[in-house]
């Protein structure tokens, strides 16, 4: 069984904004990946991005800097 650890989530109302955080993270060089959403969370389109928390501020900076659609930023333990 995978260790659970705490992660930085973050949600999204479509599915085309999970996607444009998904290529601006690799445009970045950030680390994630799209993930369904933990059921602790709801969404709108049932995907998220999960990152290791220390890049939170950076996420956070990016989601500001591209005027990216997000529903909320989380930590979670998944």
């Amino acid at each position: 069984m995978r260790e659970r650890t705490e992660k930085c989530v973050v949600t999204f109302r479509t599915t085309t904004g999970a996607m444009a955080m998904e290529r601006s993270c690799e445009e970045a060089g950030l680390p994630g990946r799209l993930i369904p959403v933990p059921r602790a969370i709801t969404a709108g389109c049932g995907m998220c991005w999960a990152a290791p928390t220390e890049a939170r501020e950076a996420l956070e900076e990016l989601v500001m800097k591209k005027h990216l659609d997000v529903d909320g930023i989380y930590a979670i333990i998944i």
